[in-house]
């Protein structure tokens, strides 16, 4: 298909100056289709997907329509979630960069009405927001319609999937229908959508984006033949192996979600998970530190995870395989950003390959078969980034005082001097303390009955010690550092409890403890025994 440059869409001067900020030029082919069309004035269906650039389909139009002198509420934008709401409205702000005295305002549950009130109180052009906190504010007269000449239903499919559908045709009806626009974009055209577009547009033009246009090509895909047992072990394995600065993991339900989360953190990785259940604050919390890169792995749901726009994300994981080919789509498209490469790991199981290939087919894409990474790789892997990082170190640094510890220490040992720098090497990779415990015999971790990644410890305390769970939690993270939640079951017997720890943890846990009272009593800590 032929591009379209912006330069040709007849826009005003200022938006054509924003996009040109934006570092935009040609068109994409929904916005080279939609744009003129939007702009026209007539009803509009465009069936796209997410990444193909339709906040600009209407975002664009929706700016020209807009009378910037009139403080009243002129467009409101539909759309499924939070997330999405705020990536839309900045989007528009960034596109109204050179248009004074238009104001955008995203309204959305989860965020002090109070506040919101009193912005719209300010005069708000566009509105875009949720359904359900769109259609608060219209019963509570804070939004008014009698001035709106356009609505934007966005990821209609998605809304409607959301138990949406009564909200918007309540909207719709708020909206004067005489001179209103009607505009609706989405994915997939189900029936409930027909019925929509049949009830509230006239002649409505449809725009339709082929599927194969999305794919991206400067994406490296591959899967793993992995059992669902196995499917923590390998993608840590892979997350060591390919070291990667943001890495988004999407799983089918909200139990996995937090289920993952909870597991890689354990082990020590710097993950969240981002799911519908979640407080919206905590939502918040969660994006904001994965924005900044506190946060290395987020782990999310496809709902959850629309809206998502980082651009450092390096690799994304289908913990899960997707249940609709065209997540598999909107999933891998995270990575790859702004001309960046990607990689894409999908995890299989058995007969799944099976829906593997007919996201190929649906795709045009190849997804590579790939071997799971040994242990001796990833520790290879580890190995030559630390050489290369002490390579930069003996470029850059000045080591003289380094080098008199170093010949001390070799003058009044029978050390060599490699000895000592297979030593560090040892300790840098992490894999000092718990084996070498384990091989001389003193602390057998696998054996002692806890779930995997824990360790199961014993406590000779218990109820008829008038000791509570919170004790034990409390005494343990006070005394050891460790963070209390990360501590696992505590189960309490009469005179012994048995609590779990992260694996890591385990031997400091117990150095920790060794001189340690509760409720005045002195305790004795030591790992399990499985029978």
């Amino acid at each position: 298909m032929e591009t379209v440059r912006f330069d040709e869409l007849d826009l005003y001067p200022q938006v054509l100056r924003a996009i040109k900020e934006m570092g935009f030029e040609e068109a994409t082919p929904i916005q080279s289709q939609a744009i003129p069309v939007v702009m026209s004035g007539v009803d509009v269906i465009g069936q796209a997907q997410t990444g193909t650039g339709k906040t600009a389909s209407f975002g664009i139009p929706v700016l020209h329509k807009v009378d910037p002198n009139n403080k009243k509420t002129q467009v409101i934008i539909l759309s499924p979630t939070r997330e999405l709401a705020i990536q839309v409205s900045e989007e528009i702000r960034k596109l109204s960069k050179y248009m004074h005295g238009v104001k955008i305002l995203p309204v959305y549950g989860g965020q002090d009405i109070n506040r919101q009130i009193k912005a719209l109180k300010g005069g708000a052009q566009i509105i875009i927001g949720t359904p359900g906190r769109v259609m608060d504010h219209l019963r509570r007269k804070t939004i008014r319609c009698e001035a709106v000449n356009t609505i934007v239903l966005d990821e209609a499919d998605e809304m409607l999937n959301m138990g949406f559908r009564e909200d918007i045709e309540t909207i719709l009806e708020y909206i004067p229908e005489e001179g209103r626009q009607t505009v609706l974009f989405s994915a997939t055209m189900p029936k409930p959508i027909l019925d929509i577009t049949k009830k509230y547009q006239h002649d409505a033009v449809t725009i339709k984006v082929v599927k194969k246009e999305l794919t991206v090509p400067s994406i490296e895909q591959y899967y793993y033949d992995v059992k669902r047992k196995d499917k923590t072990e390998v993608l840590t394995r892979l997350l060591d192996y390919y070291n990667p600065k943001l890495s988004l993991v999407f799983c089918n339900t909200k139990k996995m979600v937090d289920e993952l989360s909870e597991e890689l953190k354990s082990r020590g990785y710097m993950a969240e998970g981002l799911h519908g259940d979640m407080k919206q604050a905590q939502r918040d919390r969660v994006m904001k530190a994965f924005r900044s890169g506190r946060v290395e792995i987020l782990i999310a749901t496809d709902v959850a995870a629309r809206g998502i726009d980082v651009d450092d994300v390096e690799a994304v994981f289908n913990y899960d395989i997707p249940q609709d080919d065209e997540y598999y789509v909107h999933r891998i498209g995270r990575t790859g950003r702004a001309g960046r490469t990607g990689r894409a790991f999908t995890f299989v199981k058995g007969k799944e390959v099976y829906k593997l290939k007919d996201i190929m087919r649906y795709c045009k894409t190849k997804i590579l078969a790939m071997p799971i990474p040994s242990s001796d790789d990833v520790a290879q892997i580890k190995a030559e980034k630390v050489m290369q990082g002490i390579g930069e170190i003996i470029e850059n640094e000045d080591l003289k005082e380094m080098i008199e510890i170093i010949e001390k220490q070799v003058n009044d040992s029978d050390y060599t001097a490699m000895d000592i720098a297979a030593a560090f090497l040892k300790q840098a990779l992490g894999q000092v303390n718990l084996e070498n415990d384990r091989e001389n015999g003193e602390i057998d971790w696998d054996n002692t009955g806890a779930e995997e990644g824990m360790v199961r410890l014993f406590i000779n305390i218990g109820k008829k010690d008038r000791v509570k769970p919170g004790d034990i939690l409390g005494a343990i993270a006070g005394e050891s550092g460790m963070p209390g939640k990360l501590v696992g079951a505590i189960d309490m017997y009469d005179k012994y409890t048995f609590v779990e720890v992260p694996r890591e943890y385990g031997k400091e846990v117990l150095e920790a403890m060794k001189n340690v009272k509760i409720k005045g009593r002195s305790v004795n800590m030591e790992p399990a025994n499985q029978k």
